[in-house]
């Protein structure tokens, strides 16, 4: 067990006048990162971690079956050559553990945890424009100043739990996937309730059913979901890509989404080829397995009656695995395949046929309260001595908004953001100066691969800092009009696709009264990075200095 640093061990001095030069919030992969090009380029930096340790969204999601939907070869960092030789995956879809192994080991490796403070949350930032300063306040009653702040607050950090009537009356054991005990929970002989069928669900219930006595699972909508097929990695398929990582890296940023550049899709349209030769193709997509199904063609994600026919398919598939018919029907999504996050899955559908497992549909019949010994659906009361919530995060801003950020004139994030987040390339916020956001909203967020997304922006961010030193400025901010055309902008792309078609927490739609704006930048990757790469190439148009 490795003992990590309490906030007193490591606490620098800081002031207005002697700010650190850097503040990072949070220890994932996004602030491992940042410490790392920060200690490389002799920047003083400190994080600000609320777990325990280091590993972000993997720390906290340790709920049964919990892994990545990446593939692991392209799931992890390209920044060292060493690191991406000498590290091995065992699998090829990384489960949680691993990962989280990862992590630490990178931490480690690069000498990066004595720069963190555990079991801190940051409470409060506040800009002081007469210093160029951030003031920092922790949950240990600290202080701190630093010249720039980086946002590492991870997309789904924030766990989202519906205020259900009773939520904490009920007597028996309760979690949320999010927030999962760092002990193993046993099941064995127990009658389980689960509340959600998106991922977390999804990866957990044919474990949980393996163990339980009798699970029910709850379900509003229901989700796509493709075989992951996973299983021990192939190695003469790893050294290959080892042989030349470079190339590998290469080619995945050139993809959409930064990842799946080895797996096949077709640039024609579904309507190119007839009903026998399309269904081939989908086939062999789906024997491939993972998320690049909804985008085996061209038009699927832009085309409605296109991509019903990839949704058909998937739709097929269900009724073919799930043996009671009525059950196969529920699980069927009616929504665009693709409009919410597909969903990776090692016998998820066939877990239903198993005579113990029972799926309550509530998408017309809600949950109105829970009870000490359960939940009641319309006239029927369901007992469990386990009850799950997989319900989801706030994402993308819920963890930027629990914290007290003021800017420039005192206006704060929430106060900002009251209509839906505004970002210039979901890096800068007008009004908030040397504040900078990874993998935010209005960046390709969660619609690309992460880590590729976390080094794009952390090396951009790090690259302004070096051009803010050679003008000799203090302070960067994005303007107002270049902030307000990035957000038309990204509306206008997000337009002319089918994300924005269903209610999902793109759209912050699973959070009551948070505003239904399409928050990832969904122009693709490439695009993106082009984007931020011809702003730095050309002295930063939309930003003022100070």
């Amino acid at each position: 067990m490795i003992e990590t640093p309490s906030p007193s061990q490591n606490k620098p001095v800081t002031t207005e006048q002697t700010p650190l030069e850097l503040i990072v919030v949070g220890a994932g992969f996004a602030g491992l990162y940042a410490l790392y090009r920060a200690q490389a380029s002799g920047r003083s930096a400190l994080a600000f971690e609320r777990g325990g340790d280091v590993g972000g969204t993997w720390y906290w999601n340790r709920y049964p079956g919990a892994r990545c939907d990446v593939q692991s070869m392209e799931y992890s960092y390209s920044f060292d050559e060493d690191l991406q030789q000498s590290w091995d995956w065992s699998e090829r879809y990384a489960a949680q553990p691993e990962i989280l192994k990862y992590a630490n080991h990178v931490s480690d490796r690069f000498a990066l945890r004595d720069r963190i403070q555990f079991n801190t949350s940051v409470i409060g930032l506040r800009y002081l424009a007469e210093h160029q300063v951030w003031r920092v306040e922790t949950s240990n009653n600290d202080m701190y100043f630093a010249r720039f702040c980086i946002m590492a607050t991870g997309c789904l950090s924030s766990t989202n739990l519906p205020d259900f009537e009773g939520r904490d009356s009920f007597a028996g054991e309760a979690y949320h996937t999010g927030q999962w005990p760092h002990e193993p929970v046993n099941f064995k002989n127990k009658r389980v309730g689960i509340i959600g069928t998106g991922s977390s669900s999804i990866q957990s219930i044919p474990i949980i059913a393996r163990e339980c006595k009798h699970l029910t699972v709850f379900q509003r909508t229901a989700n796509y979901s493709i075989p992951a097929h996973n299983g021990p990695i192939d190695e003469a398929y790893a050294q290959s890509i080892k042989a030349d990582y470079q190339s590998f890296r290469a080619l995945n940023r050139q993809m959409f989404a930064a990842f799946g550049a080895h797996s096949s899709r077709w640039e024609e349209s579904v309507f190119d080829l007839d009903e026998t030769a399309r269904d081939e193709k989908f086939e062999a997509r789906w024997s491939e397995g993972g998320l690049g199904f909804s985008s085996s063609f061209s038009d699927t994600g832009s085309d409605l009656k296109a991509n019903q026919i990839a949704a058909e398919f998937v739709r097929n598939k269900i009724r073919a695995t799930v043996k009671d018919p009525i059950v196969a029907e529920q699980l069927c999504p009616d929504q665009v395949i693709g409009c919410k996050r597909v969903c990776v899955d090692t016998d998820y559908y066939a877990t239903y046929n198993l005579p113990h497992v029972k799926l309550v549909s509530v998408k017309d019949n809600p949950i109105e309260r829970i009870t000490p010994q359960g939940l009641v659906v319309g006239d029927q009361e369901f007992e469990f001595d386990v009850l799950i919530f997989a319900t989801g995060f706030d994402a993308m801003t819920g963890t930027l908004l629990k914290i007290n950020i003021e800017g420039r004139d005192g206006i704060t994030l929430t106060e900002k953001w009251a209509d839906g987040p505004k970002t210039y390339l979901g890096l800068c916020i007008q009004g908030f100066p040397n504040l900078f956001t990874v993998s935010g909203p209005g960046s390709p967020s969660v619609l690309s691969n992460m880590i590729v997304t976390i080094e794009q922006h952390i090396n951009w961010i790090m690259d302004c800092l070096d051009a803010m030193a050679e003008r000799s400025a203090n302070s960067i901010e994005a303007t107002i009009d270049a902030e307000s055309n990035w957000v038309h902008s990204g509306n206008e792309i997000a337009a002319g696709t089918l994300f924005p078609t269903c209610n999902s927490w793109y759209l912050g739609a699973n959070v009551p009264g948070k505003p239904r704006i399409f928050m990832p930048y969904v122009g693709g990757f490439p695009n993106y990075v082009a984007v931020c790469q011809e702003v730095a190439d050309n002295d930063y148009p939309g930003f003022s200095f100070g």
